[in-house]
């Protein structure tokens, strides 16, 4: 296969105007870049850098280490302009275009690439299961597509761009996954990538300190079913009335999935097994079983919407099948680990209220009548729900039939408060990512059950790799 069809569609510096609406103000017009990048440690000669400017590095001030490395094509903020060495990167013959604000050009230069490439998307949101259900989409459509994904969760306004400015000629299909904390960021991301088809996996209290109310985060969810192009089709969770009210508001297309009836795309016979969950997947053209190689109930509700992406796109149900069943969970989401031949449950990617309550679940149904411990770590950008929703998961967790609790962060005094109302007898341990590792090493035993959960920059995954070392 030709580099046409394998590697990223090259660039003339005219294509960089064009998709931008930049001004050149130094170099050839007729300049040929291979593709884009931002990051100056991994740049390649032949790409063009833009400057991106973040909340802790601002881009433009690596623009003299990238021209030393060899690269001859920049992207900056026109503000800068003035103070470039004009005549050293003259004779250098380096092309520099000046933009208004590099990070809108980086969607600009996503959405031209996007236009051009023969490609379709998927663009997949959701307070909860997003990523999961991306992963497991991407590995449906793949079985009969060549199909481009988000990598992790690059979901955002620099995420998404780098995601898209990856396409090359092979790609047919884009599965990605657009992620939010404030209103119209979801409207901006699908105004990038121009979706035929739209997923919303639920909505929950996620990002309440963004958006203000579960309504707040209902409308900013409902940016992405605006955008889907005229003859598209929104893949909603039947299960979630606030889904549900949304569907009622749109003109495009609507596939549901769930357990409820009223699912197009549904499964029956979900049984929880020691290797993961199975069920029977119904679709409009018929039955077929599914072994899921992951734990937890809400899994089953992103294969649906996986298997509803597939359906919609053609594949047989034999395809779907291969798809959900060959799916492997990211790192730090419901991994189950043995470590001294007790259970870890390793679901520390991320958190919020409803994800900790749907871990919380499903770890009191995986350790069955074995002793169990609960490490809980803080849940970010809840703002003024913060200490009421933390009380709640110290409730939640004091009723999953635990013998110990362990919190850290500055609201374990709210989850402890919460766990004592509901059983005052429960041993909880308050302290430091590494007083918690300490304890458990001593406290654990052979067949004991640990699930490990909190928010990302709580950093709880370094207690999952101390209990490793």
């Amino acid at each position: 296969m030709t580099d046409k069809y394998t590697k990223p569609m090259p660039w003339t510096t005219a294509d960089i105007l064009d998709a931008t609406k930049g001004d050149l103000l130094l170099g050839d017009i007729k300049s040929t870049f291979s593709g884009i990048s931002i990051d100056s440690r991994s740049i390649s000669a032949d790409e063009l850098f833009v400057a991106i400017r973040g909340n802790i590095y601002d881009g433009f001030s690596f623009a003299g280490d990238v021209i030393n490395q060899g690269v001859c094509g920049l992207l900056i903020n026109r503000e800068k302009a003035s103070s470039l060495p004009h005549e050293k990167w003259r004779k250098k013959k380096v092309v520099c275009i000046a933009v208004k604000d590099t990070t809108k050009a980086l969607g600009d230069l996503a959405l031209f690439n996007r236009k051009r490439a023969d490609v379709s998307v998927v663009a997949i949101t959701g307070s909860n299961g997003k990523t999961s259900t991306k992963d497991m989409t991407a590995a449906v459509v793949s079985r009969k597509f060549s199909t481009l994904s988000t990598d992790g969760n690059l979901n955002n306004e620099i995420g998404l761009p780098l995601t898209l400015l990856r396409l090359c000629g092979r790609h047919k299909w884009a599965v990605l996954e657009l992620g939010m904390n404030s209103p119209g960021e979801i409207g901006m991301l699908a105004d990038i990538c121009l979706p035929d088809i739209g997923v919303i996996t639920n909505i929950s209290r996620a990002h309440l300190e963004g958006l203000g109310s579960i309504e707040g985060i209902m409308r900013a969810k409902g940016e992405l079913l605006e955008k889907i192009r005229p003859d598209g089709t929104a893949i909603l969770n039947a299960d979630d009335r606030r889904v549900v009210d949304l569907a009622n508001k749109i003109s495009r297309d609507v596939l549901f999935y769930g357990l409820s009836n009223r699912a197009a795309v549904r499964a029956e016979s979900v049984i929880d097994k020691e290797c993961g969950v199975s069920f029977t997947l119904i679709l409009p053209s018929g039955a077929i079983s599914i072994n899921l190689g992951v734990f937890g109930y809400f899994m089953v509700s992103n294969a649906l919407a996986a298997a509803a992406v597939g359906y919609l796109l053609g594949l047989s149900a034999q395809e779907i099948k291969a798809g959900l069943e060959d799916f492997k969970p990211a790192h730090g989401r419901m991994n189950i680990l043995t470590i001294s031949r007790a259970h870890i449950i390793d679901d520390t990617y991320n958190a919020n209220p409803d994800s900790m309550k749907a871990a919380i679940m499903t770890f009191k149904s995986l350790k069955g009548k074995n002793r169990g411990a609960i490490i809980a770590g803080d849940m970010f950008e809840l703002g003024e729900y913060a200490e009421s929703m933390h009380k709640e998961i110290g409730s939640l967790s004091a009723k999953s039939d635990i013998a110990k609790l362990y919190i850290t962060g500055e609201f374990a005094e709210s989850v402890a408060a919460g766990a004592r109302e509901e059983d005052n007898s429960l041993d909880i341990f308050t302290g430091t990512r590494e007083e918690i590792l300490e304890d458990l090493t001593g406290w654990l035993m052979p067949g004991d059950w640990v699930l490990i959960k909190g928010s990302r920059a709580m950093g709880m995954d370094k207690i999952v790799e101390g209990l490793k070392d």
